[in-house]
C-alpha cells in the first residue's frame, strides 16, 4: 500500500486510503496530529513527536523544531553535540510516521506520496524526497500541499468547470493556488507564497505583546526553557481565540504568576503587517493566472492555522464570501495525499483525473541588452518559460552575438525571478561555437523544454550551419534512467513545434489569408482583426487559449462563408 503523508512544520500527519475513502492513521498515542519536532538524549537516542515536545520544555538545547522552511539549505541544528541537517530531521518525523502506519496496517509500508509547499523550489523538493529516502520510503511522488488539499475537497469530482483558490497557511510556511477544473482535468493555473510566514509568526505576535506588557524582561537574557514556555502560552492564548473575544496569557516565571488579557480586536490590529504579508502572494497569483477576485468560484481554507478567528474575518472580508472549511484544515492535505496514492494504485473507487502542474520558478538566460544604440548592459535575465506556465512546456526565444568577431555563444541556465542574472540560480551551462562576424548577424534559437518530473532540456541551434546541441539538467531526485529521459522527451518533441505549425492551425490560418484575399472594403478589417487575434493566442503556446481562439476563428470563417 501507498500512504499519503502531509510532511509539515509544525505537525505531520499519515493517511491511507481504505473503501470508505480516505484516513487518517493515528501514532502510537492515539493521536491524529505527530508534532514535527524531534529531540535527543544522552545515549543518542531519538525522540519524535509529542515525547521531544515534553523533552523541549524540560531538557533546551536537546530539541529542534520548524525545520522544514530550512529544507533544502546548509543549515545545522544541534542536538546536544550532533549536528543535523533539516531533512536528515525531517527524516526521524517520516520514520515515526511509516513506523506508525505500519501498526495501524499490520503490514510493512514501503512507498509514499509525500506533500509540500507549491512554491517549494526543487532543492527543497529534492531534500524532501532524500527525507523518504533516509527514513525508508520509495517517494512515488512529491505532490504540491494544495493539489492534494483540492483532491481532499473532491472538488476534481464536480460535474462544473470551476476555479478555486486554495489558501494554504501552514504553521511555517504559505501558499496560495488558483486551480480551474473543466472535464476531468484539474489545472493549476499559478501558485504563489511565502516561505516564512505562517502560524508559528502569529504566534510570536502574543510573545512580542507579552513582552511589552512586562517589560522588567529581557527576551534575549531569559533562559530557553523559560522562553520555551512563554511560547507554549502564547500559542494557548492564540487558539483560545477561537472560543470568544479575548483570550488570556499566563507565564510561570520562576515563582511569579504573569498574567495578560488580549482583546481579540487587538490582536488583530497587531497582526497587520503579517496579514499585509499575505495579500503579496495572493495579488500575485491572480494577475498570474490572468483572473480577478471576482471570477474565483470558491475559497477552501487549508493548515492549522487558518483556524483562527482573525484569518477567516481576513479571508472573508478580501474574497466578500465565506470560504469552504468542511474538511479539517489540519487534515486535507493528508487526506488529499492519500487520495493521489490510490491513483497512483488505481484504485477502482478514485475517478480517473488529469492532475496538470506549473513551473513555480521562472527559467530563463543571461543575455547583454542594448537599451539604446551603443549603451549595452551585461548580466540581464532573459526569461524563456515564465512561472506558472503549465508543465510540460517548450519555448523558444533567438539570441544574437553581441559582439564584433565573437566565436562563441554562453548560455547560462538560470531560475529565479530577479533581472539580474546573478541574483538568480544558476543550473549550469553551454558553450555554443558560431562563425565570428560582426555583432548581431549571428543568432542561436534557445529551447528550453520541462517537464513534470522536474526534468529541463536545453536545446541550442545555430541558425547558419543547423548545428544542435543539448543538454539535460535534472533534479537529483529524479530516479530515472538517461534512456527513460531521452524516450520522455522523445514523446514531448510535439510541444517543440510552434503551434502556428500545427496542421489544423496552419490550415485556419491559410483559410484566413484566403478569404481575406477573396474580400473588399470594410470585410477585410474584419478579418484582419481576426486574424491577429487568432495569431497572438498561438504566441502564447497557453493550450487553453489556444483551443478556445480556435474556436472563435473556425466559428467567425464559417459564419463569413454563409454570408
Amino acid at each position: 500500500m501507498i500512504i499519503g503523508i502531509d510532511l509539515g512544520t509544525t505537525n505531520s500527519l499519515v493517511a491511507c486510503f481504505t473503501e470508505e475513502g480516505p484516513k487518517i492513521i493515528p501514532n502510537r498515542l492515539g493521536k491524529r496530529l505527530t508534532p514535527s519536532v524531534v529531540s535527543m538524549d544522552e545515549e543518542e537516542q531519538i525522540y519524535v513527536g509529542d515525547s521531544a515536545v515534553e523533552r523541549n520544555l524540560l531538557y533546551p538545547g536537546t530539541t529542534a523544531s520548524v525545520f522544514k522552511r530550512d529544507m533544502g539549505s546548509q543549515k545545522k541544528f544541534k542536538l546536544l553535540h550532533k549536528t543535523f541537517t533539516a531533512e536528515e530531521l525531517s527524516s526521524f518525523v517520516l520514520r515515526s510516521l511509516k513506523e506508525d502506519a505500519e501498526h495501524y496496517l499490520g503490514e510493512e509500508v514501503t512507498e509514499a506520496v509525500i506533500s509540500v509547499p507549491a512554491y517549494f523550489n526543487d532543492a527543497r523538493r529534492r531534500a524532501t524526497k532524500k527525507a523518504g529516502e533516509l527514513a525508508g520510503l520509495k517517494v512515488e511522488r512529491i505532490i504540491s500541499e494544495p493539489t492534494a488539499a483540492a483532491i481532499a475537497y473532491g472538488l476534481y469530482q464536480s460535474s462544473k468547470s470551476a476555479r478555486f483558490l486554495v489558501f494554504d497557511l501552514g504553521g511555517g510556511t504559505f501558499d496560495v493556488s488558483i486551480l480551474e477544473l473543466f472535464d476531468t482535468i484539474l489545472e493549476v493555473r499559478a501558485v504563489a507564497g511565502d516561505n516564512f510566514l505562517g502560524g508559528e509568526d502569529f504566534t510570536a505576535i502574543l510573545e512580542d505583546l507579552f513582552f511589552e506588557k512586562y517589560t522588567q524582561f529581557n527576551k534575549l537574557a531569559l533562559d530557553e526553557k523559560t522562553l520555551r514556555h512563554i511560547h507554549k502560552q502564547a500559542e494557548q492564548c492564540k487558539i483560545g481565540f477561537s472560543q470568544g473575544k479575548s483570550s488570556a496569557m499566563n507565564c510561570k516565571i520562576g515563582e511569579e504568576l504573569f498574567s495578560m488579557e488580549v482583546e481579540l480586536s487587538r490582536y488583530e490590529d497587531a497582526c497587520k503587517d503579517l496579514l499585509s504579508r499575505i495579500r503579496q502572494p495572493i495579488k500575485r497569483s491572480l494577475s498570474d493566472a490572468h483572473i480577478r477576485l471576482a471570477d474565483i468560484d470558491k475559497v477552501v481554507l487549508v493548515g492549522g492555522a487558518t483556524k483562527s478567528p482573525v484569518i477567516r474575518r481576513f479571508v472573508s472580508k478580501l474574497f466578500k464570501a465565506l470560504p469552504d472549511t468542511n474538511v479539517n484544515p489540519d487534515e486535507a492535505v493528508a487526506l488529499g495525499a492519500a487520495v493521489q496514492a490510490a491513483m497512483k494504485e488505481r484504485k477502482e473507487a478514485i475517478k480517473e483525473v488529469i492532475l496538470t502542474d506549473v513551473c513555480p520558478f521562472t527559467l530563463g538566460t543571461e543575455v547583454v541588452r542594448e537599451w539604446e544604440k551603443g549603451v549595452f548592459e551585461n548580466g540581464v535575465f532573459c526569461p524563456i518559460i515564465d512561472r506558472n506556465t503549465v508543465i510540460p512546456t517548450s519555448r523558444t526565444e533567438r539570441l544574437y552575438t553581441a559582439h564584433d568577431n565573437q566565436s562563441k555563444i554562453r548560455v547560462n541556465v538560470l531560475q529565479g525571478e530577479s533581472r539580474f542574472a546573478a541574483n538568480n540560480l544558476s543550473l549550469g551551462e553551454l558553450m555554443i561555437e558560431v562563425p565570428s562576424g560582426k555583432a548581431g548577424e549571428e543568432a542561436v534559437d534557445v529551447t528550453y523544454t520541462y517537464d513534470i518530473n522536474s526534468i529541463l532540456e536545453v536545446e541550442v541551434k545555430v541558425l547558419s550551419t543547423n548545428q544542435i546541441t543539448k543538454e539535460v539538467f535534472r533534479g537529483r531526485d529524479v530516479d530515472m534512467t538517461e534512456e527513460e529521459i531521452r524516450e520522455r522527451f522523445e514523446t514531448l518533441s510535439y510541444l517543440k513545434i510552434h503551434p502556428r505549425d500545427r496542421e489544423e492551425n496552419k490550415f485556419l490560418l491559410l483559410k484566413g489569408e484566403r478569404i481575406y484575399e477573396e474580400s473588399l472594403g470594410e470585410k477585410r478589417h474584419y478579418i484582419e482583426a481576426a486574424l491577429h487575434k487568432y495569431e497572438k493566442a498561438l504566441n502564447t503556446y497557453d493550450t487553453r487559449l489556444i483551443e478556445e481562439a480556435k474556436e472563435e476563428f473556425k466559428k467567425f470563417l464559417e459564419e463569413l462563408e454563409e454570408l
